[in-house]
């Protein structure tokens, strides 16, 4: 072993990585932009509020008292419902986890339970199986039920709590997870395919030698655009059939579905190809696709539910294409909910529009 050829390789390297502005640049800041990020999302995991929607049918002196009692937690945001609200759809409709109902006779029944200790009556959870939080929410509730019914009867089981889900069908995570990761994973295909494309091509001359073929800009991207989506249906197949035979998820193919599929890949292919038209060399290129796509990924509510993360972040996943991409799938997919899908799938057409025309525009075969 030769320290010295060692060091000179070392110090070629190192004088290579501050000359290139762009890889400076990227591989500096794009540790600072995950850090904040994460650290955003997770620094005030501990002081997470969780919105809890509360009817009570029963309006009685007891019900007021429990409806008090989960006030005066500090993790609970208590929302009161009139008695003619429904549930099920003011969860969905609201996108929140869960909602408790209170029913009618509880104070009655709390009454009797001095007399006769063996009365017990239920209050009633409805919650968003598509929210990993619920399980959260519905544990805090089933603690304090257990709190009051020791402060009730010293531990009788006088009120318990059944749950209900907002969809008809009785759905896993995993069926609320997988559209996601389709939207996820047709975004790092399709940016980085095109920064592939645009990069490579422009460095080893190739667009350049386009100009003296017989094929025109036009035809060239929507052949690449073709080709781009078919990778996306490919990967979208691939996802779901192992979704199926592995985790036996349900899915539902559908128009709406694969018109979102298809303005996925436009739409991040038109982002690929503005990072490509601005990022010369292709390392940088790469690194600037990841500083796009990966705070997206975590942002938009591929693996995190927004209601975990601070009101800011949530606002701000709002204004992200992937977050109406995976809204749009789930709902088109999972809930059956066409009003939401199409509207999700409008947002992901126009931004497709935008950004893919944006793409083509900017997109030369001439060096600059």
């Amino acid at each position: 072993m030769n320290p010295k050829i060692i060091a000179v390789d070392f110090v070629a390297s190192l004088k290579g990585w501050y000359r290139s502005r762009g890889i400076l640049f990227w591989s500096l800041l794009f540790p600072i932009m995950l850090i904040l990020i994460f650290g955003a999302i997770f620094s005030g995991v501990g002081d997470t509020k969780y919105t809890l929607p509360v009817q009570d049918l029963d309006d009685s002196t007891w019900s007021h008292t429990f409806v008090g009692t989960l006030s005066n937690i500090s993790v609970f945001n208590i929302e009161k419902l009139s008695v003619d609200e429904n549930v099920s759809a003011y969860v969905r409709d609201k996108s929140l986890a869960g909602a408790l109902v209170i029913p009618k006779g509880f104070g009655d029944t709390i009454a009797e339970s001095f007399i006769d200790k063996n009365v017990s009556i239920n209050v009633s959870f409805y919650y968003d199986p598509s929210s990993n939080s619920y399980s959260v929410l519905q544990g805090m509730i089933s603690n304090t039920l257990q709190e009051y019914n020791m402060r009730l009867s010293g531990g009788n089981h006088i009120i318990g709590i059944t749950q209900e889900s907002t969809i008809g069908k009785n759905f896993n995570y995993i069926d609320f997870f997988v559209p996601g990761m389709i939207g996820f994973t047709l975004m790092q295909t399709c940016i980085y395919g095109s920064i592939e494309r645009n990069t490579k091509y422009r460095k080893d001359g190739i667009l350049r030698k386009l100009l003296t073929m017989p094929i025109t800009r036009t035809e060239w991207i929507l052949a690449k655009m073709l080709f781009m989506l078919f990778l996306s249906f490919l990967s979208t197949v691939a996802i779901t059939i192992v979704g199926i035979l592995v985790w036996g998820m349900t899915v539902n193919v559908n128009l709406v579905m694969i018109v979102i599929i298809i303005a996925n890949s436009f739409l991040f292919s038109g982002i690929g190809m503005i990072i490509g038209r601005f990022v010369k060399e292709e390392e940088t290129a790469d690194m600037a696709g990841g500083a796009i796509s990966f705070p997206m990924m975590f942002l938009a509510g591929t693996f995190f539910p927004l209601e975990q993360m601070p009101v800011f972040l949530q606002s701000f996943a709002k204004i992200l294409p992937l977050y109406y991409v995976n809204e749009g799938l789930r709902n088109a997919m999972i809930y059956l909910d066409f009003d939401k899908a199409i509207f999700n799938m409008a947002i992901v057409l126009v931004f497709a529009i935008v950004f893919f025309v944006a793409g083509v525009l900017l997109t030369k075969w001439k060096e600059d």
